[in-house]
């Protein structure tokens, strides 16, 4: 193969891979997202895991109440102070999400090659022979010879939880189901998701417009995960919905991609999306085994050329029981990294895991290692290439600073930004240091009183991979002199020596507005 298609700087010293990981104030690169619960909702593990390197919090309504949502956010508010580690709040829709009630709890175990009954009947009991579901329009959508998987975690791959049924007969209402499989399903509740079916409910139910109303309007959330995404119009109404909600209309809107449907439709959802979700869980089962990469590295991709931050789910399912990854989750989390991914989500791993704060630490290691080896040169060309001549103002001025700061190897670069789309441009360009965004805030004022915007641009970049913000003084809007620009640039230096990533004699590439003009300028730090 010749070597400028190879995805890794060359040659990689052997001795290299013996030589220990450095732990830095900034642990990688690439984002985390750690979705909140039961095992991560107390302030010490969530101190934990912000110093290990979560810097988005999810909070999944598919399970816990608006109040316990609350308790657990409360809590990260104050781990956030003790720990003065930024951290955005991402919520987490429900969506079209079929489900099995079990309202007795008691566990139901099925034998393989025996037959089940799926009912929209929610008055029968859950039992080996029928299990109830919350719609009626199943027996519509399915015909015989598909396949339906239920589990309580879709579906980690350990076959004892979740069961691979194929649909046998369809009888009214009713569907009849070969199991495939022997399994033990536990709990109240079990997730079904029907492969490659089109089912006809809205993407965002009266429930999650109840939550994002209420819990996510009084909490001001930074993103939101649109779940089970198949078209562009359901960003659209979603984000109509935000406008009309105050504060949400500047919410980020991630669309979760996690079934064949969304597949179809992903350039147009891309274009409408503040950023992507890719559901590997449910697409892992909508799409022949063979195919995931495929559509890991083209999606990726197609996120990276447009600028927007693309999120990873399912990487190390085995780290929710152990305390190490498996060889090839370890080899996933590195190819994710290389394939352009800006961030790493962790479900179960972090939501009910033995070991939610190892798990982030590993996941950043894993990531810190591969950036080592990321092919920046080839990466630039491409981005370069695809984005064609000639390029916007902006663009321009991204890319070159992100050229000078390797031609000088800077140890950072440090943009102002106000809207904090400069700074997402230049992580677009995937510089191989550190971009301190330095969120110059607006004072607006709705005739009543006068406020300060910046919090929510500097929280949203912190799901962009090699972004970190940090918010200046208000005292220093954005319309500034060049004199304001000289103390809030002292004010990013100092903050960059603190965490370690700028020493005496470093070069520094500066980014910022003089007047009407873009500047993108080197620094040499004296002592």
């Amino acid at each position: 193969m010749h070597s400028s298609h190879l995805l890794l700087e060359e040659p990689i010293r052997m001795a290299s891979i013996l030589e220990p990981s450095k732990s830095s104030f900034f642990p990688a690169l690439t984002k985390i997202v750690g979705t909140l619960g039961p095992k991560s909702r107390s302030v010490e593990t969530l101190s934990g895991c912000l110093k290990s390197g979560m810097s988005v919090a999810r909070f999944d309504f598919s399970s816990g109440d608006a109040e316990y949502h609350q308790e657990t956010l409360d809590n990260l508010k104050i781990a956030v102070k003790s720990t003065k580690k930024l951290c955005a709040v991402m919520l987490d829709t429900v969506g079209p999400e079929l489900q099995v009630i079990n309202k007795s709890e008691k566990a139901i175990t099925l034998k393989a090659d025996g037959l089940v009954t799926l009912t929209p009947n929610q008055d029968r009991e859950a039992s080996s022979e029928v299990l109830p579901i919350n719609f009626n329009g199943l027996a519509k959508a399915v015909k015989k010879g598909d396949t339906i998987f239920v589990g309580q975690y879709l579906f980690t791959g350990s076959e004892t939880t979740s069961v691979w049924l194929e649909v046998d007969e369809v009888k009214g209402d009713d569907v009849i189901c070969l199991s495939r499989n022997a399994a033990t399903l536990a709990g109240s509740m079990f997730t079904l998701h029907a492969s490659q079916v089109h089912i006809d409910m809205p993407t965002l139910t009266e429930k999650d417009k109840e939550v994002i109303s209420t819990w996510g309007v009084q909490n001001k959330i930074d993103f939101l995960s649109l779940s089970y995404c198949r078209h562009a119009e359901d960003v659209r109404q979603t984000r109509e919905m935000l406008k009309k909600l105050g504060d949400l209309s500047q919410t980020q809107i991630f669309a979760k991609i996690e079934n064949v449907e969304g597949l179809t439709h992903f350039d147009e959802i891309l274009q409408e999306a503040d950023g992507i979700i890719l559901s590997r869980g449910n697409l892992g089962i909508d799409l022949p085994p063979e195919k995931v990469f495929l559509f890991q590295k083209a999606a990726l991709y197609k996120c990276n050329m447009a600028g927007k931050p693309a999120v990873l789910t399912r990487v190390v399912d085995s780290m929710t029981d152990n305390l190490r990854p498996t060889r090839a989750e370890a080899t996933d989390v590195a190819n994710a990294v290389l394939d352009g991914s800006d961030a790493i989500l962790l479900g179960a791993e972090t939501l009910r895991g033995l070991y939610p704060v190892e798990t982030i630490s590993t996941v950043g290691r894993i990531c810190a290692e591969a950036e080592k080896v990321f092919n920046q040169d080839l990466y630039f060309k491409k981005t370069v290439k695809y984005v064609g001549e000639p390029m916007s103002h902006l663009e321009s001025i991204a890319s070159s600073a992100v050229r000078a700061a390797i031609k000088v190897k800077a140890s950072v670069i440090i943009c102002f930004t106000s809207s904090g789309r400069a700074a997402r441009l230049i992580a677009k360009y995937r510089p191989t240091m550190p971009v301190i965004s330095v969120v110059i805030p607006r004072v607006k004022t709705n005739q009543l009183k006068w406020s300060f915007s910046g919090a929510f641009e500097a929280r949203q970049s912190l799901i962009v991979r090699g972004l970190f913000p940090m918010l200046a003084d208000p005292r220093h809007p954005a319309e500034s002199t060049s004199a304001t620009n000289e103390s809030v640039l002292k004010v990013a230096l100092d903050h960059g020596k603190q965490a370690g990533v700028i020493k005496s004699h470093d070069r520094v590439v500066v980014c910022q507005k003089v007047g009407d003009a873009s500047v993108v300028k080197i620094i040499e730090l004296e002592d």
